[in-house]
This record gives structure tokens, sequence and C-alpha cells, in this order.
């Protein structure tokens, strides 16, 4: 069987971030695949912008959308939403004719500082994504709350329910996209 190809999109741009932790680790339990980031340093939308055309890095990542066969996003809360960058990201990509994110299979997850781990970063998320179509997967949720508890020193996840929780995503993903 061929290897799938797997995006990541992470909803916070910081190198270090826990949902990028989250992200790579999702990764690491879809595998086998070929993993591709997502780039999100997008310039914010604007209308005037579009008129000159899509920005090259909104079609790249519109492509990796496209071309991937399976999808996997983290994000942080921030402000009880998600994050700018993620929102922006949506909305750059809604302008790129041809729908990439039509039934894709989609699994969100999120690593927040506050007790409910994203919870609302999340249900943002889905509602903002419903236009689109994807197959974003209801479950299981994973939310990872206190996330500087949480992850090794090679970032990997440390506690048995995370793990459990993110293994089944993966797996349930992994279905989806064959």
């Amino acid at each position: 069987m061929s290897s799938l190809r797997l995006l990541g999109i992470c909803g916070s741009l910081r190198a270090a971030s826990w949902n990028r932790k989250l992200m790579l680790e999702a990764a690491r339990l879809f595998d086998p695949a070929e993993f591709v980031e997502g780039n999100l340093r997008l310039p914010l939308y604007d209308g005037d912008l579009e008129a000159q055309g899509i920005p090259a890095e909104v079609q790249l990542l519109a492509d990796q959308i496209k071309a991937a066969d399976a999808v996997v996003i983290a994000g942080p809360e921030y402000n009880k939403a998600m994050s700018g960058v993620l929102k922006n990201a949506l909305d750059w990509v809604s302008r790129v004719p041809g729908g990439v994110w039509r039934d894709k299979p989609v699994a969100i997850l999120s690593a927040a500082a506050g007790r409910a781990g994203g919870e609302r970063t999340q249900m943002t998320l889905r509602h903002a994504m419903m236009a689109f179509r994807p197959r974003i997967l209801q479950g299981p949720e994973v939310f990872i709350a206190a996330p500087d508890r949480e992850f090794d020193e090679q970032g990997r996840l440390v506690n048995e329910m995370p793990v459990k929780l993110l293994t089944e995503l993966m797996a349930e993903l992994r279905k989806s996209a064959v």
C-alpha cells in the first residue's frame, strides 16, 4: 500500500508551541505517512490584495490541502476562540477556487493552558469550517489542558489518557483517508 499524505496545520506560529508538539505527536501516531506542515505565515486577508491575485503562499497552502489524504489541525485558544492566524488562513483558502476542503478528512486537536484545553477553539473551528464541507471527525475529542505537564523534553505526550485518545483519533483519521 502506498503511503498516505498527511497535512498538519498548527494555529500557533511559535516554533515550540504546545499545539505544534501536539500536531507532531498526531503525525507520529498517524504514521506511516508523508507528513507536510502547512505555513500559516500569510498576509492578512485583504480584498484589495486578493484583487491582485491569490498570494503564492496562500495558493501553496490550498494546493497542500487539496493534495493531502487527510488533515490534522492543532490550535490554541486565544480569547475564547481559534487563533487569528488560523482564522486568517481559513479566510484566504476560502477565496481560492476549487473547494479544496470538500470531503477532506480532518481531525481537530487543541492544547491550551485553560482547564478546558482549547474546547472553544475546536467549537469555533468546527463552526467556521462547516461551509467548506470537509469530513471533520467527531471524536474522540482531544483537548490538552495544562500542556506544560503533558509533554516530555522530546515533545511526546506522557500521560496515558491523551495518548490513548490521540491514537484512536489518528486511527479514525487514517480509516477516513483511504
